[in-house]
């Protein structure tokens, strides 16, 4: 299996957001689709795509705040089909390692829902708030943060 881990194309949008509809509504609400197609268009600065094989099998990013301290986790998307073989793993290490090399950055927050949480657990991120039906009914936010520097950056599992 050839993992490749590569900047966003524009071009990448068709099979990102058919990605996202595959994990609709097991992972994604139906009204967060305008807003990946708005993140895609006008709000990523960090964001690459998985390719196995040459084929896109999922994709996420990271954000800087405006003070340029706090790296914040965004848009982990996979095909549904490809859960478990360690793409997300391999994804969150690359980003990690993204972020220690930009300079001033001490902590990384992800927000996700209660459905996905225990994987960024094993990277170290621990909760810090939770709120209800925050991305729709049935999806919580789950607020998570770990320091830029952390022991767990290479977990054995996924």
């Amino acid at each position: 299996m050839n993992i490749q881990i590569r900047p966003y194309q524009h071009s990448d949008k068709p099979q990102l957001m058919s990605l996202l509809k595959r994990n609709i509504p097991d992972y994604f609400a139906p009204s967060e689709e305008a807003d990946f197609a708005e993140y895609l268009d006008h709000h990523r600065e960090y964001y690459f795509v998985v390719e196995v094989d040459g084929i896109v099998l999922g994709s996420g990013g990271f954000n800087l705040t405006e003070d340029r301290k706090t790296a914040k986790i965004s848009w982990d998307l996979f095909n549904p089909e490809s859960q478990g073989k360690r793409l997300g793993s391999a994804l969150t290490r690359f980003r990690i390692q993204q972020i220690q090399s930009i300079e001033g950055i001490d902590l990384i927050s992800v927000r996700t829902s209660q459905l996905v949480y225990p994987f960024y657990q094993k990277f170290g991120f621990e909760t810090t708030a939770i709120v209800k039906d925050y991305w729709d009914i049935g999806f919580d936010l789950v607020q998570m943060e770990r320091p830029l520097h952390h022991a767990i950056d290479k977990p054995e599992s996924e």
